[in-house]
């Protein structure tokens, strides 16, 4: 029986958590890629793996990752983002906050996407139309939920100027009502889906990001809201609100509009 384009992109993201689980806690060749940032060898290695897969099970389709760059037919609209270790700096410092991403797109749309947790083993998934968690063979469904009142908060990113999310952590309002988390992983994003966060913030540019892709996936088949900073649709720069409630949504814009105000 053909594979659906969900089990491919979960084989292929567990390939590459195999990978990350397999030389966690042990000694990382780096290779610099700015004062604050690097890839590992296990980065090198996971990417590798999850392209040996989609090679051998979708040969007609592109692949963009984050330390190969492109590679398969360049003529399609399929294009698999591989984002082989987010929380590259969680991983080689032992600390088990990180997730391996691969997603699909025709054209602008994700149709299919996976988030293997390699630590705890389970492997977040979407079809595009349900999303899912897959532990020890077995799927259960992903309801969010605001119930734990934590958001977490990405404040790497821009690297060039004031983070408009990352101004939440110090916000005296914000903290009397949400408990801040910084996680420096899209882990974060598959969390809301999950129901173990009630929100992620960052700034940036998010669209087609490889980094992101599957856990907008994810969080959008899981009926999460989601818009930019300012409550718009997600564009090209203006980061992005990712909720597990409207009600939650629209507190956490409130929060943000005047620093967006300040800095920009």
């Amino acid at each position: 029986m053909a594979m659906s384009d969900a089990e491919v992109a979960i084989e292929a993201a567990d390939a590459g958590a195999a990978v990350v689980a397999g030389s966690y806690g042990r000694e990382h060749l780096r290779f610099a890629k700015s004062a604050t940032d690097f890839a590992t060898q296990t980065d090198l290695d996971a990417e590798r793996a999850i392209t040996a897969v989609l090679s051998a099970r979708r040969p007609d389709d592109a692949r963009e990752g984050e330390e190969f760059g492109r590679s398969g037919p360049a003529a399609t609209a399929r294009r698999w983002l591989i984002d082989p270790l987010c929380g590259t700096l969680n991983f080689a410092a032992t600390t088990p906050l990180m997730v391996v991403n691969v997603a699909l797109l025709d054209g602008e749309r994700t149709i299919a996407a996976a988030a293997a947790d390699p630590v705890a083993q389970e492997t977040f998934w979407t079809d595009g139309m349900s999303a899912q968690v897959r532990h020890a063979g077995t799927d259960q469904p992903l309801v969010p939920s605001v119930a734990t009142g934590l958001v977490e908060i990405n404040a790497d990113r821009p690297t060039a100027a004031a983070s408009v999310s990352g101004q939440l952590v110090a916000d005296v309002a914000f903290r009397a009502q949400f408990s801040p988390r910084v996680l420096s992983s899209t882990l974060g994003v598959a969390w809301v889906a999950a129901g173990r966060r009630a929100a992620y913030v960052t700034d940036g540019e998010l669209r087609n990001d490889l980094h992101f892709a599957a856990g907008l996936a994810l969080a959008e088949a899981a009926g999460c809201i989601i818009t930019d900073l300012r409550g718009a649709p997600l564009g090209t720069e203006d980061g992005a609100v990712i909720s597990a409630s409207a009600e939650v949504h629209t507190e956490i814009l409130g929060f943000l509009a005047p620093h967006l105000e300040r800095l920009r």
